[in-house]
């Protein structure tokens, strides 16, 4: 096996080594708030559950060199923002929103996304999701980067309210079938729900 020390690759090196061995990757869209009340849209693929008690996730934003981008930026600022699930039916429109866009612009218009009202906080979702969770700011970390600059803000939201098309759910649980979710893996790829395969877990 090939043995690497990652201090000496390049930035872009380390990156393609761990998006293209760390796979398939859930993709949360994000809706954040800016203080002038754009409402801003992005899709993020380092993103998972951090805990369920309380139900916490995490989304890892990278800077552009030393510059905050849009969503960690108004989340710390505003404190709340919401997580979309990306599925097949969405994919297309999500992938619009990651354009890059003046800070005075939305996303959500250009990619033609509709917006909801939230219902404990003052950022919207977007009705094309299946699963949404309003989330509120549990800690924001500066991380990364060298010479006291950092390179990522790391995003832990606490969940304040679920919301769940009624197709995908069943008894407390959610039809992945249904839900038809779409993971990231390197480049211009993605991946579908494949074949499914269960594993008793030993006890």
């Amino acid at each position: 096996m090939l043995s690497i020390d990652p201090k000496y690759n390049s930035e872009r090196d380390n990156y393609k080594l761990l998006i293209g061995s760390i796979v398939p990757r859930p993709i949360a869209f994000v809706t954040s708030k800016s203080k002038d009340n754009i409402i801003n849209g992005a899709p993020f693929s380092y993103f998972n559950i951090v805990t369920a008690n309380p139900p916490m996730i995490s989304i890892s934003v990278q800077r552009q060199g030393l510059m905050q981008k849009d969503t960690a930026r108004n989340i710390i600022q505003q404190k709340e923002f919401v997580v979309h699930i990306v599925d097949e039916d969405n994919v297309g429109q999500i992938n619009e929103t990651a354009a890059s866009l003046p800070a005075n612009e939305s996303e959500i218009e250009k990619a033609q996304l509709t917006l909801l009202p939230s219902e404990t906080i003052s950022v919207p979702g977007v009705k094309e999701a299946k699963v949404r969770f309003e989330c509120m700011l549990e800690k924001g970390l500066e991380l990364g980067g060298g010479e006291g600059h950092a390179s990522t803000d790391l995003i832990i939201g606490k969940i304040t309210r679920i919301h769940i098309d009624e197709k995908v759910y069943d008894e407390g649980k959610i039809i992945y079938e249904e839900l038809n979710a779409v993971s990231r893996l390197a480049g211009n790829d993605y991946a579908k729900i494949g074949d499914v395969f269960a594993m008793e877990r030993p006890r």
